[in-house]
Protein backbone atom coordinates (compact mmCIF):
# COMPACT_ATOMS: atom_id res chain seq x y z
CA UNK A 1 0.00 0.00 0.00
CA UNK A 2 1.20 3.69 -0.82
CA UNK A 3 0.45 6.16 1.89
CA UNK A 4 1.09 9.96 2.27
CA UNK A 5 3.45 10.74 5.25
CA UNK A 6 3.50 14.05 6.58
CA UNK A 7 7.02 15.28 7.70
CA UNK A 8 7.23 18.03 10.14
CA UNK A 9 9.45 21.53 9.98
CA UNK A 10 12.46 19.74 11.89
CA UNK A 11 12.25 16.00 10.46
CA UNK A 12 12.17 18.14 6.58
CA UNK A 13 16.33 18.01 6.62
CA UNK A 14 15.53 14.41 5.79
CA UNK A 15 13.37 15.17 3.02
CA UNK A 16 14.90 17.84 1.13
CA UNK A 17 13.02 20.18 2.85
CA UNK A 18 9.83 18.21 1.34
CA UNK A 19 6.63 18.68 3.58
CA UNK A 20 4.84 15.15 2.34
CA UNK A 21 6.36 12.14 0.62
CA UNK A 22 5.31 8.92 -0.22
CA UNK A 23 5.72 5.53 1.35
CA UNK A 24 4.68 2.23 0.70
CA UNK A 25 3.88 -0.65 3.42
CA UNK A 26 0.87 -2.59 4.84
CA UNK A 27 1.63 -1.63 8.32
CA UNK A 28 2.90 1.61 9.75
CA UNK A 29 6.60 -0.51 10.64
CA UNK A 30 6.85 -1.00 6.76
CA UNK A 31 5.99 2.73 6.05
CA UNK A 32 8.67 3.71 8.19
CA UNK A 33 10.91 1.06 6.76
CA UNK A 34 10.47 2.54 2.69
CA UNK A 35 10.66 5.88 4.69
CA UNK A 36 14.16 4.74 6.44
CA UNK A 37 15.49 3.59 2.96
CA UNK A 38 14.42 6.43 1.34
CA UNK A 39 15.26 9.60 3.34
CA UNK A 40 18.05 7.77 5.26
CA UNK A 41 18.28 8.67 8.86
CA UNK A 42 14.56 10.17 9.45
CA UNK A 43 13.45 6.44 11.50
CA UNK A 44 15.97 7.46 14.43
CA UNK A 45 13.86 10.87 14.67
CA UNK A 46 10.33 8.79 14.85
CA UNK A 47 11.65 5.39 16.90
CA UNK A 48 13.62 5.08 19.99
CA UNK A 49 16.60 2.95 21.02
CA UNK A 50 14.16 0.35 21.67
CA UNK A 51 11.79 0.63 18.60
CA UNK A 52 8.71 2.38 19.62
CA UNK A 53 7.33 5.96 18.70
CA UNK A 54 9.77 8.45 20.60
CA UNK A 55 7.75 9.39 24.00
CA UNK A 56 7.40 13.31 22.58
CA UNK A 57 6.15 12.25 19.01
CA UNK A 58 2.87 11.87 18.03
CA UNK A 59 1.94 9.54 15.33
CA UNK A 60 -1.18 9.19 13.13
CA UNK A 61 -2.67 7.03 10.65
CA UNK A 62 -5.83 9.33 9.54
CA UNK A 63 -7.65 10.83 12.34
CA UNK A 64 -5.81 8.04 15.05
CA UNK A 65 -3.13 8.06 17.13
CA UNK A 66 -1.00 4.73 16.74
CA UNK A 67 -0.86 4.66 20.58
CA UNK A 68 -4.41 3.92 20.94
CA UNK A 69 -4.37 1.47 17.81
CA UNK A 70 -2.13 -1.49 16.83
CA UNK A 71 1.24 0.95 17.34
CA UNK A 72 3.59 -0.37 14.67
CA UNK A 73 1.78 -2.38 13.55
CA UNK A 74 -1.42 -0.34 12.46
CA UNK A 75 -2.51 -1.36 8.90
CA UNK A 76 -2.01 1.35 6.19
CA UNK A 77 -4.69 1.47 3.72
CA UNK A 78 -3.51 2.29 0.30
CA UNK A 79 -3.83 6.04 0.37
CA UNK A 80 -3.71 6.77 3.84
CA UNK A 81 -2.47 10.10 5.32
CA UNK A 82 0.45 9.61 8.09
CA UNK A 83 1.09 12.23 10.06
CA UNK A 84 4.42 12.80 12.17
CA UNK A 85 3.61 15.31 14.86
CA UNK A 86 6.78 16.04 17.66
CA UNK A 87 5.15 17.35 20.96
CA UNK A 88 5.67 21.06 21.51
CA UNK A 89 6.10 22.59 24.99
CA UNK A 90 5.69 26.23 25.43
CA UNK A 91 3.44 28.38 27.68
CA UNK A 92 4.25 31.24 30.30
Amino acid sequence: MSASVRVPTILRTYTDDASEVTAKGNTLAEVLDDLEANHPGIRARILDDSGKVRRFVNVYVGDEDVRFEKGLQTEIADGAQISIIPAVAGGC
